[in-house]
């Protein structure tokens, strides 16, 4: 059996773990990459979760474990952000007719009368039906509430609790019985209704988070988030944030200038 990583070296570790996974997910071109940074992700929170055990079995200080939690609760995020391009990228390969069907049956066998392939399972992909469905009911949760992933796990760490993925799934799973308790129909009243096209819900998508940030972004609110930038600022995973807020304003300032073209 091999011997334990330190605590000090796994816990020094873990914005390397997270950064690296959040870069090849930011990089990746196809599903075998994005599966790729799905796994390091998942090494990133393992390492971590090990890390806050390690911490808690020898009482060290709270920062440290407060780190930890903090490096699962990125690592998860990154993690849940890989499954929804999963889900994508597996929907668009049905689509596509690349992958079996949900409900089809039988194994990908060459067709001697064409010379092609008949349509690749989960299980060829090396996935698993559970884990498909799963990324799909996260993409899902997401798109109906942006932000949920982040928000259930910040909302953990406010608490001093360990973000795990049981309370992401769980989450997930009861977003998922929301929906199918008040499911979303079309108007009754309007027997001429049309459902938005997906270019259309693209723009509802973009319009409604900036309403809700407008709305948030008081005077008091704002100067709160300040405060809380001045005490964040030595925590170890202050310049993740600090890219992520970077690369959203610069989003911002390419649909501005859409707005002024247009």
């Amino acid at each position: 059996m091999s011997a334990p990583v330190p605590m000090a070296d796994a816990g020094h570790s873990l914005p390397g773990l997270v950064d690296r996974a959040a870069m090849m997910l930011a990089g990746a071109k196809t599903a075998a990459e994005v599966l790729e940074a799905r796994e390091a992700a998942g090494i990133a929170y393992d390492a971590a979760k090990r890390t806050a055990r390690l911490s808690r079995a020898k009482a060290a200080h709270d920062d440290l474990l407060a780190a930890a939690h903090r490096a699962q609760a990125d690592a998860l995020v990154i993690e849940a952000a890989a499954k929804r391009r999963l889900a994508d990228e597996y929907d668009a390969a049905q689509e596509r007719g690349e992958v079996r069907k949900d409900g089809q049956r039988g194994k990908a066998v060459a067709d001697p009368n064409t010379f092609s392939q008949s349509p690749a399972t989960a299980s060829d992909l090396g996935l698993r039906r559970d884990q498909i469905h799963e990324a799909r009911q996260i993409r899902d949760a997401e798109a109906a509430d942006p932000g949920i992933v982040r928000r259930t796990l910040d909302e953990r760490l406010d608490h001093g609790e360990e973000p795990t993925r049981a309370a992401l799934r769980k989450m997930v799973v009861d977003a998922a019985m929301c929906g199918l308790r008040s499911p979303r129909r079309p108007n009754r009243r309007n027997p001429l209704y049309v459902p938005p096209t997906p270019a259309r819900a693209a723009w509802q998508h973009v319009t409604g988070t900036f309403r809700a940030f407008a709305e948030w972004a008081t005077d008091e609110n704002l100067a709160r988030a300040r405060q809380g930038l001045r005490a964040a600022r030595n925590e170890p995973f202050h310049d993740l944030d600090s890219e992520a807020i970077a690369r959203a304003a610069a989003r911002f300032t390419q649909i501005k200038e859409w707005l002024h073209a247009e």
